[in-house]
């Protein structure tokens, strides 16, 4: 097993968070980081002593490093990674990897001609109480999985003024919120066909008049699967929802059910269930320290040698679903 040599481009929370449980591991060394913000690169490199601080991805794939970890606002998100890839590293990005399908499948390609490993942070797949879940699903003890609830409201809403810029973010709380929850219906179920999209956007209260110049901040969607199976999608930003909150993936099957709920308002706390008819039972419980095992699963996967997975198709799967949202 090698130990690669990581740089980190974007260090606000999110990029100092995973960095923190890249470090715990052990597997890697952080080289460089490249952070325009002085508080930020100050505390990324209090994380990694050794590491030195460079200015912008030119500089970062200059030094003599394995793979980039990539933690920047929406828009540069493909660019970067196509750099990154096309100089020969292995990239881990924060969602969503592009804001239209097309640039997903420009990333996916990249990697795949570079032959090099791509990971985006899709975190619920690596819950223990998602994973509870796939285990059902797997055994088919659920029997004829035919409907699924997907549901994720934030009552708070972004901080950062690109999010609302669809030129900059892509959408609203779909491509930020809405790719969670399509990843995870169709990545439990096995990557079935989406055969019909049907979905109503709205911005403040009101249909959404013009996705080119205005954000939507509550959706709803409704995925028809082969096989018969039905989809249905609910997200939002700053919904009146009385908690912090609402969080869950509910499985309806012919022989039982199963679901993933947030506990309590948390965005962090997550339980699963398996239901028989009106009765629960627990499958897993937190407290579950979850946030930065996507990225870990990726480095572990790197440091055992391994190069472009396949499996990225699928991230221009969810992108594409998401354009048929948008109706583009």
């Amino acid at each position: 097993m090698s130990r690669p040599r990581l740089g980190f481009l974007g260090t606000g929370w999110i990029g100092r968070h995973r960095m923190a449980a890249l470090a715990a591991t052990g597997l890697a060394e952080i080289v460089a980081v490249a952070e325009p913000d002085d508080n930020g690169a100050a505390e990324a490199l209090a994380l990694a002593p050794g590491a030195r601080r460079v200015e912008g991805l030119e500089a970062l794939l200059r030094e003599d490093i394995d793979a980039v970890v990539i933690a920047t606002p929406s828009a540069a998100h493909a660019e970067q990674s196509i750099a990154a890839l096309n100089a020969g590293k292995a990239v881990f990005c924060q969602k969503p990897l592009g804001r239209t399908g097309p640039e997903v499948a420009e990333v996916v390609e990249a990697a795949r001609r570079a032959d090099c490993l791509l990971g985006v942070d899709l975190s619920y797949r690596q819950t223990a109480a998602m994973g509870a879940i796939r285990t059902l699903l797997d055994a088919r003890a659920l029997g004829h999985v035919y409907g699924v609830d997907v549901t994720f409201h934030n009552a708070w809403g972004p901080d950062k003024p690109w999010f609302y810029d669809p030129a900059l973010s892509g959408g609203g709380c779909v491509v930020d919120l809405g790719v969670h929850l399509i990843d995870l219906a169709l990545w439990s179920l096995g990557w079935p066909e989406v055969t019909g999209v049907e979905s109503r956007l709205y911005a403040k209260g009101a249909p959404l008049a013009d996705p080119s110049r205005q954000v939507e901040d509550y959706a709803v969607a409704t995925l028809d699967l082969a096989g018969g199976t039905v989809v249905r999608l609910a997200c939002s930003w700053g919904l009146q929802a009385g908690r912090e909150a609402v969080i869950a993936a509910e499985f309806y099957g012919t022989e039982g059910g199963a679901s993933l709920r947030n506990v309590g308002g948390s965005f962090y706390d997550l339980r699963a269930e398996r239901h028989h008819h009106i009765r629960a039972e627990s499958l897993a419980e937190p407290p579950d320290d979850w946030g930065g095992r996507a990225a870990v699963d990726w480095l572990t996967r790197l440091a055992q040698g391994a190069r472009y997975d396949d499996e990225a198709r699928h991230l221009v799967t969810v992108a594409r679903v998401i354009d048929r949202i948008y109706g583009r």
